[in-house]
């Protein structure tokens, strides 16, 4: 058995025994591909292949994470801004609070431009005085490119409550693909305390 605090930031995907990832297409072949087949049209409408849109030219990114938020119901939203690099850095050193023993959910909003991504998946590492406390893998789906974002809501969690669990955590969070693709990653922070203030 290894000792969690000796693993280092560990955000690689776990693997599932005998999946194996899928022949890397292109819009244009999946568009073509088995063309008469009813059940499959409706898989390639759900990924956005009849969509036009494929992002702009001088944006090369296949994924574009517009934001992640913390929602907690009766609260406004907790958002964070990753949208472009001077507000991912703002995010690392700006950290928020949590009040203890809250119910909560993650969400994010993406939008997926010039290619299918397959297989999105979000990876976060949650440290406490250097201590691994926590890690999430949370699969996020498929995706064809469209102007509009998509959201995806994560599982609801309970915020660890007592005076032993608040303090302050540092995490490590980065989106990863089937291809082993990091669209992007960062360091952010948050406090656990009695209440919200």
């Amino acid at each position: 058995m290894s000792n969690v605090s000796d693993q280092d930031d560990d955000l690689t995907p776990s693997q599932t025994a005998g999946y194996k990832v899928g022949e890397k297409k292109s819009i244009i072949e999946y568009k073509d591909l088995d063309a008469d087949d009813e059940s499959l049209a409706k898989w390639k409408a759900s990924l956005g292949l009849n969509s036009t849109s494929t992002g702009p030219a001088d944006d090369h990114r296949r994924v574009v994470i517009l934001q992640i938020a913390l929602e907690v119901e009766g609260r406004d939203d907790v958002v964070l801004d990753l949208s472009t690099p001077e507000k991912l850095e703002n995010v690392k050193n700006t950290p928020f609070t949590i009040k203890e023993g809250v119910e909560y959910r993650l969400k994010v909003k993406f939008r997926i431009q010039h290619d299918v991504v397959s297989g999105l998946k979000y990876l976060q590492v949650v440290k406490r005085k250097g201590i691994r406390v926590d890690k999430t893998e949370e699969m996020i789906g498929s995706y064809g490119p469209n102007a509009e974002p998509y959201e995806k809501k994560f599982m609801i969690e309970e915020a660890p409550s007592g005076m032993l669990a608040r303090g302050h955590y540092e995490a490590k969070s980065k989106f990863i693909d089937d291809d082993n693709a990091t669209h992007i990653e960062w360091s952010w922070s948050f406090d656990i305390k009695k209440d919200w203030d």
